[in-house]
């Protein structure tokens, strides 16, 4: 269920201020390791293949529906699955860390006069409880989530609309290919991020606005 925190004004195509709405694992949260174990603990119960530590790199290489296709977990199932990855990760989330120098990038946006947001397939409350942890709690303007894979597009659409916010002025900022997908879909911007659940070339190959290879980079990236 979406809920906003703060109601968003109306932005005109001649603000400089942009919506700017991140995904949260692996492109805010360094969480990569945590979804890794907890993806093969659940392995057996949901009947795809266990992913060896020296697999990682392959898997990285690889777009978020090649992933899926290989993993040959039913289509029904999926939900199934994130409800427990989201479970299973509420338990770590006291041990995860933002990604390096992703705050400093957050706090100039905001300061620049941003607005933030999270769409993730994560749980809200497993995002909410990160961002209290870590003291970046300020910094966002609305979280929203959907237990889905490839659905985000649908729920940025329907912020813009809700809020009345000209998807000219919006950017998506993702470390997947599923993340281009879905501003493809919408017609919104994307900035892709190297340090995330998607290597750098098979990023590069669904041809983003802007690939980034450190959170240092955004502020200039968000120019778009």
């Amino acid at each position: 269920m979406r809920v906003l925190d703060k109601s968003l004004p109306l932005l005109l195509p001649e603000q400089t201020a942009k919506v700017i709405i991140f995904d949260f694992d692996g492109t805010i949260a360094d969480s990569f390791n945590a979804v890794f174990n907890i993806s093969n603990r659940l392995a057996d119960e949901f009947g795809y293949p266990h992913t060896a530590l020296e697999d990682v790199h392959k898997l990285k290489s690889l777009s978020s529906r090649e992933i899926l296709r290989r993993s040959n977990v039913p289509f029904f199932k999926l939900p199934f699955l994130l409800r427990r990855l989201r479970i299973e990760l509420n338990r770590e989330i006291a041990g995860l860390q933002p990604i390096p120098g992703i705050i400093d990038a957050l706090l100039e946006l905001k300061h620049q006069g941003h607005h933030l947001g999270i769409v993730t397939s994560n749980s809200r409350q497993n995002v909410i409880a990160f961002l209290k942890a870590q003291a970046m709690d300020e910094l966002f303007d609305f979280i929203d989530s959907g237990l889905t894979l490839f659905g985000k597009g649908r729920i940025i659409q329907q912020i813009l609309r809700q809020n009345r916010i000209d998807p000219a002025t919006a950017i998506y900022v993702g470390d997947e290919t599923r993340d281009v997908e879905a501003a493809r879909k919408i017609g919104i911007k994307v900035i892709s991020v190297c340090w995330g659940f998607n290597s750098c070339e098979v990023l590069a190959a669904q041809k983003p606005d802007a690939l980034i290879l450190e959170p240092a980079e955004l502020t200039n990236a968000t120019r778009l």
